[in-house]
């Protein structure tokens, strides 16, 4: 009788999680889908049209100050609300595990708001962060009123995170991994099954609404060796980039903003995000593609839909490096998946650019800014399988798929030798705290 009423109980359970993540999947798919749209609207509202197209026509003072009013905005709204900034995926199991006050609903309406802010206006932080934690909230609420136990809570968090992921990104599997890699890995065998409902279910709702990064030309499963060989050189230049990004963030960034506005005492912060915004201003009149999420300079590198010069790609190289640590530093709220992507895209199309122009073999560049967003990304999140998966679903190329598994591997294990590196939310991430030289 015992062991009837047991396993009545357990597939009760079953049953109500597989409704909860099937629910999760799709309102998450719908709020991400609302999300994005939102920060659509925004950016076109603010610099009239396409910023790309419109900003060289905008008065230069009119640029500059918008990021500036911006982070003022996004400042005032973490003044009042700290879990606006502080709270990630993995920090909202903890939170609720410990039983302590966790985000409110008034408080994720902030989070977002300040997000839509802050990638509206030109910041270089990603809408996968926000999109994992929209998902995560979702699931959460629903397995309150659902009354899934507690100790199933971060496998229901880990299907809110996976399917706003899904969503953000149009890529299922890459939800899943990023679930299973960043939160969910120790109930891998048991709970995959609700993570994969989640995912899909939001897959459903966001590719109504938005494509998936495409690749051009995949060769599937042929090889060319020629790609492979070249990651001897590769992973050098890659290593190098990382080694440049980290050092800015441990070294320059944080002697400039402990150092130079220290005297400035609890209004050290605020001087800090508004001298951002003014750097991100400037880099928006400069170059805008440097600036923003980052979604639409990788939809280019990967399919060649502009040609975009060497020059022009190492000065968009290195300003979207200094966009991406001064958004961070400036408290602007968005994810860091997007970002760190962009920027290996960037490196590994330079990099293919400077093989052709050497005449050292017939490739094409945007194999190597696909396998250079995912290598970089992989790196610095410590999400190296997620890497591979991503590579596979995005292009469907074994050359992307093999050089990204090489490149990943080694240039993670060579990046610990030289830095301590936590595993990155991807929310907004204050690098004065998670990124260090390590003491010889």
């Amino acid at each position: 009788m015992k062991i009837l009423e047991y396993l009545n109980k357990k597939a009760f359970i079953f049953k109500d999680f597989l409704i909860v993540s099937f629910l999760t999947g799709l309102l998450t798919g719908g709020l991400v889908t609302l999300f994005l749209y939102l920060c659509e609207i925004f950016t076109n509202f603010i610099f009239k049209g396409n910023p790309w197209e419109t900003i060289e026509n905008l008065p230069k003072i009119y640029v500059i100050l918008i990021p500036i009013i911006a982070i003022l905005f996004v400042n005032l709204i973490i003044y009042f609300d700290k879990s606006v900034k502080v709270y990630g995926v993995v920090q909202i199991a903890d939170i609720v595990q410990k039983n302590e006050d966790f985000i409110t609903l008034k408080s994720l309406i902030l989070k977002l708001l300040a997000s839509v802010i802050s990638i509206s206006s030109g910041f270089a932080v990603g809408t996968e962060g926000p999109s994992a934690e929209i998902g995560a909230m979702v699931a959460v609420q629903l397995e309150k009123f659902f009354s899934i136990p507690e100790k199933f809570l971060k496998v229901i968090i880990s299907v809110g995170a996976s399917s706003g992921i899904a969503a953000v990104f149009v890529s299922p599997i890459t939800g899943i991994v990023f679930a299973i890699e960043s939160i969910a890995y120790e109930f891998f065998q048991n709970y995959i099954i609700f993570i994969m409902v989640g995912a899909f279910s939001a897959f459903s709702i966001s590719v109504m609404f938005f494509p998936a990064i495409g690749f051009l030309s995949p060769s599937g499963r042929f090889l060319n060796y020629d790609y492979i060989w070249l990651m001897a050189f590769f992973i050098p230049f890659m290593t190098f980039l990382i080694y440049f990004y980290l050092t800015l963030q441990d070294k320059i960034l944080l002697i400039f903003k402990f150092k130079i506005f220290e005297k400035f005492g609890r209004f050290s912060q605020l001087i800090f995000a508004l001298t951002g915004g003014l750097f991100i201003g400037i880099i928006l009149l400069i170059d805008p593609r440097a600036a923003f999420t980052g979604h639409n300079i990788v939809e280019i590198l990967f399919n060649e839909f502009q040609n975009i010069p060497f020059k022009i790609i190492i000065l968009i190289l290195f300003l979207r490096i200094f966009a991406t640590t001064i958004s961070n530093y400036s408290n602007a709220i968005g994810g860091m998946f997007l970002p760190l992507m962009s920027i290996g895209a960037l490196g590994g199309y330079g990099f293919g650019e400077a093989v052709q122009a050497l005449h050292l073999v017939q490739i094409q560049p945007y194999y190597f800014a696909a396998i250079g967003a995912a290598v970089f990304m992989g790196v610095l999140m410590k999400l190296p399988f997620t890497a591979v998966v991503l590579a596979l679903e995005i292009t469907n190329d074994y050359n992307v798929v093999l050089a990204t598994g090489f490149g990943v591997g080694v240039i993670m294990y060579i990046t610990k030798l030289k830095f301590n590196l936590k595993k990155l939310n991807t929310l907004n991430i204050d690098f004065s705290e998670i990124i260090h030289f390590k003491k010889k």
